[in-house]
């Protein structure tokens, strides 16, 4: 391992910064965020045939719309963000129903890997008999 310190920063910087922006997530605005003020212009971009949601489940595709959107959202185009918007809002019926099935913690697994097919199997070949010794022939 090289002893030089190769990173742009150095640990006691990272955690100076982690300090300051802890401090400042806690010194937000409490609404800035809230489902009420998120969801209204996302909603209004969202085609007529969209699954209806609870609240809840609304509230959750909001941040998880803006948790992509402050991610990735200066490289995406407006198409993208569209089509972002539109996939959150249908992968979360399938995400509810999922979250619905009872689980305990000494479940196993829910799939096992089973061939659809059963296929003959081919019969393994049969060992070679040994050839008997002969005796040497004396001339």
């Amino acid at each position: 391992m090289s002893s030089q310190n190769d990173s742009p920063i150095s640990r006691r910087e990272f955690a100076r910064r982690a300090a300051f922006v802890s401090a400042a997530a806690t010194l937000t605005p409490s609404n800035l965020l809230t489902a009420e003020s998120v969801a209204t212009p996302l909603n209004a971009q969202l085609p007529a045939n969209t699954p209806k949601l609870s609240p809840e489940s609304q509230a959750e595709v909001d941040a998880r719309i803006q948790s992509i959107f402050a991610q990735y959202g200066s490289r995406l185009s407006d198409a993208q963000k569209a089509d972002i918007r539109r996939l959150a809002t249908e992968a979360q019926p399938p995400l509810e129903r999922l979250r619905a099935f009872a689980t305990e913690n000494g479940d196993g697994p829910g799939l096992y890997l089973k061939p659809l097919i059963e296929r003959e199997r081919k019969p393994s070949p049969m060992p070679a008999a040994p050839k008997p010794a002969t005796a040497p022939k004396n001339s």
